[in-house]
């Protein structure tokens, strides 16, 4: 089949090419078409035989993106399968040598960049193996299963859940164990096959069980930074106050790489005008009952001066606010900052190491 893929899309080329003088733009495929392509250009029998190692869901997805493909030329096809080519080759070496051995090997055979693209591409796959069962069960399972684990084996776990779910159970905690496991996560850098296999064995009775033969990077500062932004403000609070108490630098390292409501001053002018924009002006009126004044004159001086006179009119007469609903108006506002950033319509400045370029 992939000899006659390769022949039908080398004829459908040529064809184009006498039609006119230019050639059409490369096709960006996702990687679920990459895959179809893959299993397309194998044909039915070898692909039949990948099958038997895949996920029932995975099977399904693939099957249908087969389906959507249509027409691929030959050099699109021939680019798909040399990526998948140097990604099984890049599995091998990590899993037979490890991190270091592979990157050795494949900065020879392809190059320092390739190398290092081709390594993020494998490990981050890895690590998606691992515990990938938990990432399949909702936060409320998820608690169930962890809540009387030790805070060592709690903060391994959530390394490879999404940052939201790893919020959501720590949320539930009990407020000494938010702690333990909000700094075990920070801590964590890389873990042995042989302490996952344990930490597997014992959640084998709550979940199916992966196992991995190779060391990969989990949690970490960065990704603890994203869980806390995940986190409701009073979790937030006292998982930062009770970290303060014993390893301030920790906390203060973890606080430069979030964003909380405060760090609104640290934010350009334009950024916080467009933001504004965005935001419920309920939410601003109860989020600035509980502010500083350098955060309320930031957002006041980025105001309309109608919008501002208003903001402040509403301030004076609301009165008798739940701390409650003032947090969950704060973090609404964060959220809507966060997306912005995502979006790159503002700039969020983080440990105080971006310049910004007028």
């Amino acid at each position: 089949m992939a000899e006659a893929v390769s022949t039908d899309a080398a004829s459908g080329a040529a064809a184009k090419e006498s039609k006119g003088k230019h050639k059409a733009p490369k096709i960006e495929l996702s990687g679920a078409q990459k895959a179809a392509a893959v299993i397309v250009a194998l044909g039915a029998e070898k692909a039949s035989l990948l099958y038997k190692y895949m996920e029932p869901d995975d099977v399904e997805q693939i099957t249908l993106e087969v389906a959507r493909l249509g027409y691929l030329d030959s050099e699109v096809t021939e680019d798909v399968l040399t990526e998948f080519y140097q990604m099984c080759m890049t599995n091998k070496a990590v899993t037979e040598g490890g991190l270091e051995y592979a990157r050795t090997v494949l900065e020879k055979a392809y190059g320092e960049q390739a190398a290092e693209d081709l390594l993020n591409k494998v490990t981050k796959s890895l690590k998606n193996r691992e515990f990938a069962f938990m990432n399949k069960a909702d936060v409320k399972s998820l608690y169930s299963a962890l809540q009387n684990e030790r805070p060592q084996t709690i903060a391994l776990v959530l390394s490879y859940v999404d940052a939201d779910k790893a919020a959501g159970v720590i949320a539930q905690l009990e407020e000494h164990k938010q702690i333990q496991v909000v700094e075990g996560i920070a801590k964590i850098e890389s873990v042995s096959p042989t302490a996952i296999k344990i930490v597997e064995a014992e959640m084998s009775k709550k979940f199916s069980s992966i196992v991995t033969s190779t060391n990969v990077k989990v949690g970490g500062i960065d990704y603890v930074a994203d869980v806390m932004n995940n986190l409701d403000r009073t979790s937030e609070k006292n998982i930062f106050d009770g970290l303060s108490e014993h390893d301030r630098d920790l906390a203060d390292e973890i606080r430069k790489r979030m964003f909380v409501f405060e760090d609104i001053i640290t934010m350009d002018d334009r950024s916080v005008q467009r933001f504004v924009r965005d935001c419920d002006p309920r939410d601003l009126v109860l989020s600035l009952k509980a502010s500083n004044s350098e955060v309320a004159n930031k957002l006041f001086s980025n105001m309309s001066t109608r919008m501002a006179q208003s903001i402040r009119d509403d301030l004076e007469i609301t009165t008798n606010v739940r701390m409650r609903d003032v947090e969950e108006a704060q973090q609404r506002i964060v959220g809507i900052i966060r997306g912005l950033e995502e979006k790159g319509e503002i700039i969020i400045l983080k440990g105080g190491k971006d310049d910004i370029i007028a």
